[in-house]
């Protein structure tokens, strides 16, 4: 089973943002990989020491994302590579697409054709959702999304999907593609063995031309409204609070 898993670097989402300007500051804040890509590369992970098999990992960005690629290979990743570009967030879904179709071209003819090529369903600073659908609806390639589980049976790739209000399974043929959602474990920790051992293994860069133009620019970011401090109710008798409960929202036209 030979695996690409595609990996984007984005500003650490446990830590808050604020907007200064027209513009989030996240320049403070600590890259890392991910978080639905870190899920997507350890289904990955679990599928190929299941069947055997390779996992490739593959971003885009400049010389500082090699740290990131580094650690996906000290969780199960057999190999890394980086396409450079400075300019990488400021890349719209189709840029982004075509990039990674023709980095995909190129390691195939060193690695071979790739029978599953998995995404994060969503990257937490952008939240498109795009890229996973739209790299395999150019490739011409069946795509199931939103997917927590994953087996192989011969040349059929069998999912579990999540849905509004539960779950499906869906079947498809090898090569596809598949977005990655929230299992239900979690990624695996480095060893200090695994993290020595993808320090010293090199991870190979290069540049790959992008024919389209960029068609969709951020304008500005907004910071959401404040929640409004509610209003206490504290009357003596039940019966008084829901008739003031009541009053209030009549005044706020809400009944």
């Amino acid at each position: 089973m030979n695996i690409l898993v595609c990996i984007k670097e984005v500003p650490d989402d446990s830590v808050a943002v604020s907007v200064q300007g027209d513009r989030a500051a996240i320049d403070s804040i600590t890259p890392v990989v991910n978080a639905f890509d870190t899920y997507s590369l350890e289904m990955a992970v679990r599928l190929k020491e299941e069947v055997e098999g390779q996992v490739t990992v593959l971003s885009i960005g400049g010389e500082d994302v090699k740290n990131s690629l580094k650690n996906c290979l000290a969780v199960g990743a057999d190999k890394a590579y980086l396409v450079k570009r400075d300019d990488y967030r400021s890349l719209d879904a189709k840029m982004i697409t075509e990039i990674l179709m023709g980095a995909k071209a190129k390691l195939e003819e060193e690695l071979g054709k790739f029978d599953l090529v998995c995404f994060g369903k969503e990257t937490t600073d952008a939240e498109g959702s795009q890229v996973g659908v739209y790299f395999a609806n150019k490739s011409d390639l069946g795509v199931v999304t939103s997917v927590i589980e994953m087996k192989l049976d011969g040349d059929k790739l069998i999912t579990k999907q999540e849905i509004d209000g539960g779950y499906r399974e869906v079947e498809t043929k090898t090569p596809c593609v598949v977005t990655i959602a929230k299992p239900d474990y979690e990624p695996r920790y480095p060893t200090i063995k695994s993290k020595m051992a993808a320090r010293r293994q090199k991870i190979e860069d290069f540049e790959v031309t992008c024919d389209s133009s960029l068609t969709l620019e951020e304008i500005k970011d907004f910071e959401p409204k404040k929640r409004e401090a509610g209003v206490k109710i504290q009357e003596e008798e039940p019966e008084d609070s829901v008739a003031k409960a009541i009053a209030i929202m009549k005044e706020q036209k809400v009944l």
